[in-house]
């Protein structure tokens, strides 16, 4: 058994994937209870390839998951891990018979739909039009057909007719994007799950999903302060518990947290995180999240660092934080560095281990990477094993500022005369109001992270009115 799983392993990680070896802190039967539809067995496959002492387990869970489908390849993709990782296993034997039937079953309703879809476009009824795509839609989204799926979905926008018909249409197409990964697509989509016209009680209801998706299109595009200010911005845990397809309360309390502390200054913390009304009810899920963050704002960097090491097992099997673990907690240990040394003019390089560094480990390497980065302005002495803090000349910031006010200033004049050019030749600009656009969740900051290649100039277009 131990040499099918060194085997497997040995092939996981050449295909590049993260191999966790330690024992995670989360309880595998508990966790999964907090998931419903697909995102369940997604979950169960990841904790499978990655985690050596979950992988049996996680993988056995994952093939009754897919039995509990209609998706046939998901099921073999489970069949096929558990084959190498433990022949031994009952869920190691294929179940041809479970195959051939759900593979017919398919095919059957497929044509089925397919067949009274095109009785109501011959009937001309609207309302019957669009739920015969949704069935469809959500159909072969559970057999795993998502091209098609999303086809289904698109085809039933011109018969939404009401605020929910178009909020349902959002949600099965981001939801489309999110087992695929589109976060430009989701970033693109997110504000059409609220409409302008929407009442407050529709808001409330639906702001906690919105939020919760943009979070984590944010956070699969890197860009780690929207995510926070996202999650941050949730909502009520018992609204976000009705989009457990999607992410649990749980989860919700982990990505801002880490987010935020990765994102944010120790004043922000604790104003946005700690002082958070609505996300202190997500903390109470997560304690050792808001022991860390309290720990940072108390400028007990090294506990903080401690607690977030503990769980890092538990973050490398999350489906959409495995990719950023090693980067949002290289940021916050540069943020705790950083921190640590505002106080001092000078630290000595034995002092900087024993807080920072782990046993039989220098930090010296690391900090020379922080000053070339230009994150810590320092320097090194070598031969006192010193590190050095550069003070920065008032002066010289002043005149940078004022240098930073004059071009913006100038910036700002020509804009200005550009537009009142076009007013007086009686033209007007295309989408002026693109980036403000959108209803009463709308999300700001969307445009830059949807056209970050493309320059203003070619952005611009003009149309005569005459």
């Amino acid at each position: 058994m131990a040499s099918d799983l060194l085997s497997f392993f040995t092939a996981m990680e050449n295909q590049g994937g993260v191999i966790v070896k330690d024992m995670p802190k989360l309880d595998l039967e508990l966790y999964i209870s907090n998931y419903k539809g697909r995102t369940r067995f997604d979950r169960l496959l990841l904790i499978g390839q990655c985690s050596v002492p979950l992988c049996l387990d996680a993988l056995k869970a994952a093939v009754i998951e897919a039995k509990k489908g209609k998706d046939v390849q998901r099921y073999r993709d489970a069949w096929e891990c558990i084959r190498f990782a433990g022949p031994d296993e009952p869920e190691a034997q294929l179940d041809d018979a479970w195959v051939n039937n759900t593979g017919r079953s398919n095919r059957t309703l497929t044509h089925q739909l397919e067949t009274e879809l095109k009785g109501y476009k011959n009937n001309l009824v609207k309302e019957s039009i669009r739920i015969g795509h949704r069935d469809l839609g959500e159909h072969l989204e559970a057999t795993g057909n998502l091209n098609a799926s999303a086809d289904a979905y698109v085809k039933m926008r011109p018969d939404a007719s009401t605020i929910s018909h178009i909020i349902d249409v959002g949600k099965h197409m981001i939801s489309i994007m999110l087992q695929k990964g589109d976060w430009t697509g989701i970033l693109a989509n997110v504000n059409k799950l609220m409409p302008p016209n929407m009442t407050a009680d529709e808001i409330t209801a639906e702001q906690p999903y919105q939020k919760m998706v943009a979070g984590l299109a944010y956070l699969g595009s890197e860009k780690y302060a929207e995510a926070a200010k996202c999650f941050l911005e949730t909502g009520d845990p018992v609204f976000c518990q009705r989009y457990n397809d999607v992410a649990s309360s749980n989860d919700v309390a982990t990505y801002g947290g880490l987010l935020a502390l990765a994102s944010m200054e120790r004043a922000e913390l604790q104003s946005k995180v700690l002082d958070n009304s609505s996300f202190r009810n997500y903390l109470e899920l997560e304690p050792q999240i808001r022991k860390a963050v309290s720990m940072f704002v108390n400028c007990r960097y090294s506990a903080c660092l401690e607690i977030l090491e503990r769980y890092r097992s538990d973050y490398l099997l999350d489906i959409y934080l495995q990719k950023h673990v090693s980067k949002i907690f290289s940021l916050i240990r540069k943020k705790c560095i950083v921190q640590y040394l505002i106080p001092f003019s000078c630290v000595t390089l034995d002092s900087m281990n024993a807080v920072f560094a782990k046993p039989d480990e220098n930090l010296e390497a690391e900090l020379i990477s922080m000053m070339k980065s230009g994150v810590l302005k320092a320097r090194i002495n070598t031969i006192d094993k010193v590190l050095v803090m550069v003070s920065s000349e008032p002066r010289v910031v002043m005149q940078a500022k004022a240098l930073k006010t004059v071009k913006d200033y100038e910036e700002e004049a020509l804009e200005r005369i550009r537009r009142m050019s076009l007013a007086a030749a009686d033209l007007e600009i295309k989408g002026s109001n693109r980036k403000g656009a959108g209803g009463a969740g709308s999300l700001p900051g969307l445009g830059e992270i949807l056209l970050d290649d493309i320059t203003s100039e070619s952005n611009l277009g003009i149309e005569s009115t005459s």
